[in-house]
């Protein structure tokens, strides 16, 4: 079979791999059908994630059909067509035990396209499959279930609820890509007052607006500014990080009120300077995480009753053998426009598509 390879920083090929076995009897072999591209694999190919070996299959988000299952696999079996999570749980560790599924101890937590083989490929060993698959109905086409794989519940859980999204709330989400549209999104949830999106690209920022943003703000103009006369001169209750980058954390602790909250949901590849001098006085909360997938069967529900605007953030679609050209519009997003794209989704697949 092919798969998404890296090597090294830079470097990464759509080549032959060797096809995945089962070699646990917790696992689950699955073709893939629907795969997308997530801005970690841009810090992985950047080298901002040592821990992945050059050699290792990408991806971590997918749609795909059950072929082969270990012995002890009882939720699934061949012929289902299943969501994979990006995270992978033992459901046998104390932090499994309280749902924390990131944090497994058992063999789980993000190992797919980091410690093992990944989803950007035409088969994927998915370990723990019994927790680290969902069925899918029926109804549901690929292309919005796979969206539901990592970005919708990671904006949801470390964005939002980590954040304590409530009613009345001045909710600021920094970096208008999937993730922040997607923590706008759920963000809705909750009924804040209102809801501003920073970014430097216009037509993130118009993407915002049409995924809920109450009001927009380019990340060069001293957004600052603008959430003081929104909240007379207070600052916003909740701040989402969702960019990983030193300047747009700093910005975040900048508009946040005495007393809220700062979500960080972005993979930082570098230190951000933490200004306790200013802070220590406020009583802010700085919260941070890996997604723990918790919320999958909640937002899977609220998506196929159509409750989420999943297909609103795909932009792009491929055939599967495309994955080079896809890395190339995804990591130049700036001048492509692509948000999230999808790969080797039927062609039945009803998405709002701008071809490339």
């Amino acid at each position: 079979m092919k798969g998404y390879v890296f090597h090294g920083a830079g470097e990464a090929a759509w080549e032959e791999v060797p096809d995945p076995a089962v070699k646990d009897p917790t696992d689950a072999i699955v073709r893939v059908v629907a795969v997308t591209i997530c801005g970690t694999d841009l810090h992985i190919l950047k080298g901002d994630v040592p821990e992945v070996r050059p050699g290792t299959v990408l991806g971590h988000e997918a749609v795909g059909e059950i072929v082969e299952v270990g012995s002890d696999v009882r939720t699934v079996r061949p012929g289902d067509r299943v969501l994979i999570s990006c995270i992978s749980a033992c459901g046998r560790c104390s932090y499994c035990r309280q749902a924390m599924y990131g944090q497994c101890r058992g063999g789980g937590g993000w190992i797919l396209g980091h410690l093992i083989d990944g989803t950007q490929a035409e088969y994927v060993r998915v370990p723990h499959a019994d927790l680290s698959v969902h069925p899918l109905p029926a109804a549901m086409n690929s292309a919005d279930a796979v969206l539901l794989a990592d970005i919708f519940p990671t904006s949801y859980e470390v964005g939002v609820l980590n954040g304590h999204v409530r009613p009345g709330d001045t909710v600021v989400v920094v970096g208008a890509g999937p993730i922040g549209l997607a923590a706008i999104a759920t963000a809705q949830l909750f009924s804040p007052e209102r809801i501003v999106a920073v970014d430097l690209a216009p037509a993130r920022l118009d993407a915002a607006r049409r995924l809920g943003a109450d009001a927009v703000a380019d990340a060069r103009e001293t957004p600052e500014q603008l959430i003081a006369d929104l909240t007379d001169g207070l600052g916003a209750d909740v701040v989402i990080e969702a960019v990983g980058v030193p300047d747009s954390f700093e910005l975040c602790t900048r508009m946040v009120r005495p007393g809220g909250r700062v979500a960080n949901i972005g993979v930082h590849g570098a230190p951000a300077t933490l200004h306790l001098e200013d802070l220590w006085i406020k009583n802010i909360t700085i919260t941070t995480g890996l997604v723990d997938t918790y919320s999958t069967p909640t937002l899977l529900r609220m998506a196929a009753a159509g409750r989420l605007p999943t297909s609103e953030l795909v932009t792009h679609t491929f055939p599967l053998e495309h994955m080079e050209e896809a890395y190339d519009v995804f990591s130049q997003a700036a001048d492509t426009g692509a948000l999230k794209i999808v790969l080797g989704a039927e062609p039945h697949t009803a998405v709002a598509v701008r071809e490339t």
